[in-house]
């Protein structure tokens, strides 16, 4: 018989998009290992197993479930967040940890490939989960942005329907960690005294799955000197645990402490029309 979860986070529940690798798997096995009933949502189950194992063989480890997820794919969302819905269960901390950079394409919604995985499913998922959030105050719901949003260029509204322009991928990747800080800091002010909290981060350049769209042998060379998945997994599990930080909402992260964002993050009125258009986009 499995040893009775006992960690400080016993009694929480935690939904972690892209648990099944990088970053989001040592941040939710760790969630784990302190109690919590952590819900992986990613897209293949085949590919979550491995890890699923690995964090219930965690001698007092919290329940782990596996959530099917596709964030390009709005009615994968739909069916994700409806199954999480069904099971009545309370919702304290939301991980909006998966993400993809160097990708071309559309999403099947329709979107730019980065922009409309990083932020748009994000947004979507965020918004179905938003009242259950609430209702399992205090809760906390942490996006996992980059440093990369500082080199945003500016969110063209038209562009961010259309196939990736640039050749690398990355000016969109950019923008799209922009969209996340931006989100972050506009849910924040939305759910002032809500007794929910939200942070945006940066996690490291970290070696993970993140680049798996970027070409080899490119892709490997931009690993060297990156750092690891657990240092990466550091600030997203700061922000999501420590005392401190329940006491603050909206704030962008980086080496477990606060920073201020780029110039472009902290616009309110662009903030407040990703949100208006994200809504639009998503109902």
């Amino acid at each position: 018989m499995a040893e009775a979860a006992q960690g400080p986070l016993v009694g929480r529940v935690a939904l972690v998009t892209g648990a099944n690798t990088g970053i989001g798997r040592v941040t939710a096995r760790e969630l784990a290992r302190q109690g919590a009933h952590v819900l992986i949502a990613c897209r293949s189950a085949e590919r979550a197993r491995d890890a699923i194992e690995e964090m219930r063989a965690i001698a007092g480890a919290g329940p782990v479930d596996f959530l099917p997820l596709d964030l390009g794919d709005f009615a994968s969302i739909r069916a994700c967040a409806d199954r999480f819905l069904a099971r009545g269960l309370p919702l304290h901390l939301l991980i909006n940890n998966a993400g993809l950079a160097g990708a071309r394409g559309v999403t099947a919604s329709g979107f730019e490939m980065a922009f409309g995985t990083n932020h748009v499913g994000h947004f979507l998922l965020t918004r179905l989960l938003l009242e259950r959030i609430r209702a399992s105050a205090p809760a906390r719901i942490v996006t996992v942005a980059s440093r990369a949003h500082y080199r945003a260029r500016g969110l063209d509204w038209q562009a961010v329907r259309q196939a990736t322009r640039a050749r690398t991928g990355m000016p969109e990747y950019c923008n799209s960690k922009l969209a996340n800080v931006l989100f972050s800091a506009e849910l924040a002010r939305r759910l002032a005294g809500s007794g929910v909290t939200t942070y945006a981060l940066h996690p490291g350049v970290v070696a993970s799955d993140v680049w798996r769209a970027v070409p080899w042998p490119l892709r490997s060379l931009i690993k060297l000197g990156m750092i690891s998945n657990e240092q990466g997994a550091a600030t997203t599990l700061h922000c999501a645990t420590a005392a401190a930080t329940a006491r603050e909402s909206g704030m962008y992260y980086d080496k477990c402490r606060v920073k201020t964002p780029s110039a472009m993050a902290q616009d309110h009125a662009l903030a407040a029309e990703l949100w208006r258009r994200s809504l639009e986009w998503t109902c």
